[in-house]
C-alpha cells in the first residue's frame, strides 16, 4: 500500500480534558502513520488545552469560540492538508488498523468517495451494539464496494462520522458539515455524500463509539424529539431536491421519496406527543406505537433495501452509481427504518 497519501484526522473537543488524550493516542497508535492530527478546541473551560499541550508538535491545535461540533469540524477541515479526511470525537477510539484498512480500499478503488467501517457503540446502560448488525448492513464479504448507498441511508440512520474516511474533494464538493444543525450532522453529511458516488465498506468494527457520559450528545437528542425529526426531514428533502436537479439517468428516487413521507409523518407524531394538551399527547403515543409496528413489518419485508455490494477484487472495473440502475421500490406506501428503533 502506498503510504504517501496524507490522512488528516479532525477531532472536535469541548471540556473533554479527562478523555481527549485517549482519542489522540488511538490515532498515534494507528498502523498507518502518514497522518496529521488537527484538534479543534471548541472554547473549552476545563483543562483540555493543558492536556493537548502535552502532545507538542505531534498534533496541531486550533481554537474557536464555543460554536458546536459542525463548526469545529469544518474549521478542522479548512486547517488540514490531507487528501483524505477522517473524524474522531474526543471521547471515542479507533482500533489500530482502522485507517490502514480504509486507505487501502480507497487506493484500490479510486471511484469511491469515502470508506465506511463498522463500529461498536456503547451506551450508558452498559449495552453495546454492532452498528452494522443493528442497521441490517450485512454482507458476505469482509470488505468491498457499496453501490446503493442512498437507498439504504434513506431508510435508516447508520453512519456516525467516526466511522468514515472521506476524500477531501468530495467533502469540498458538498460543502462540509451543515453548521445550522445542532445534532444529526453525521446523518446529514452521509446522506449528501451518498449521492456523490459509491462507498467502500468494511464489515469489521474498527471504531469504538462511547455514549456513556452524562454530556453525551445522544442523550441530549432524546430530549429534543421534534427538532430531531425536523432535521431528518430537512436532510432528506435537500438531497431529493439535489438529485431531481441533476436529473441523472438510471437513478431511482423512490426510497428517498417514501422516506420523506415517513419523516413528515414522524414530525407530525412528535409534535402531537410533545403537545401540552393531554388528548393530543395520547393520540401521539398511540400513533408512535403504530409506526413502530409498521416499521417492524417493513424491516422484514422484501422491499426493505439490502446492501448491494461488490467484493474489492470483483469491483475493480465497476461503474459509478450515476450509471447504475437502482432497484425501484414499489409505488405503495413503504416505510423507513432508523437505526436503533
Amino acid at each position: 500500500m502506498n503510504d504517501k497519501v496524507l490522512v488528516s484526522v479532525v477531532i472536535p473537543t469541548y471540556n473533554r480534558g479527562y478523555v481527549v488524550g485517549q482519542a489522540i493516542d488511538s490515532i498515534l497508535n494507528q498502523t498507518y502513520h502518514n497522518t496529521e492530527i488537527v484538534v479543534v478546541d471548541d472554547g473549552s473551560t476545563d483543562n483540555t488545552l493543558e492536556k493537548l499541550k502535552q502532545y507538542g508538535d505531534r498534533i496541531r491545535v486550533v481554537s474557536q469560540r464555543n460554536s458546536g461540533p459542525s463548526v469545529a469540524r469544518n474549521h478542522g477541515i479548512r486547517a488540514s492538508r490531507g487528501e483524505i479526511v477522517a473524524f474522531l470525537d474526543s471521547d471515542d477510539l479507533w482500533l489500530p488498523t482502522k485507517l490502514e484498512r480504509q486507505v487501502s480500499i480507497m487506493q484500490r478503488q479510486t471511484n469511491i468517495v469515502c470508506c465506511l467501517c463498522n463500529a461498536k457503540h456503547k451506551f450508558r446502560d452498559g449495552t453495546e451494539h454492532n452498528m452494522f448488525d443493528r442497521a441490517q448492513l450485512r454482507h458476505a464479504s469482509g470488505e468491498g464496494v457499496w453501490l446503493n448507498v442512498t437507498d439504504v441511508l434513506a431508510t435508516r440512520c447508520v453512519v456516525l462520522c467516526q466511522m468514515l474516511a472521506v476524500r477531501r474533494d468530495a467533502l469540498e464538493r458538498i460543502g462540509g458539515f451543515d453548521e445550522s444543525l445542532r445534532f444529526l450532522e453525521d446523518y446529514d453529511l452521509s446522506l449528501r455524500l451518498s449521492i456523490e458516488g459509491a462507498w467502500g465498506l468494511i464489515q469489521e468494527p474498527l471504531a469504538l463509539i462511547n455514549s456513556t457520559s452524562a454530556d453525551s450528545l445522544s442523550l441530549k437528542i432524546s430530549n429534543e424529539e421534534v427538532c430531531h425529526e425536523q432535521y431528518i426531514l430537512k436532510t432528506r428533502e435537500r438531497v431529493f431536491a439535489t438529485l431531481r436537479a441533476r436529473n441523472q439517468p438510471g437513478i431511482s428516487m423512490e426510497y428517498l421519496k417514501q422516506s420523506i413521507k415517513k419523516a413528515r409523518r414522524d414530525l407530525w407524531i412528535a409534535k402531537l406527543s410533545n403537545n401540552s394538551v393531554w388528548g393530543a399527547r395520547t393520540v401521539g403515543y398511540v400513533l408512535k406505537g403504530l409506526e413502530h409496528y409498521r416499521m417492524a413489518i417493513f424491516r422484514r419485508s422484501s422491499w426493505f433495501p439490502k446492501v448491494k455490494f461488490l467484493p474489492i477484487e470483483a469491483g475493480k472495473g465497476f461503474q459509478p452509481p450515476s450509471s447504475i440502475t437502482r432497484a425501484t421500490a414499489p409505488n405503495e406506501d413503504r416505510e423507513e427504518c432508523r437505526s436503533g428503533t
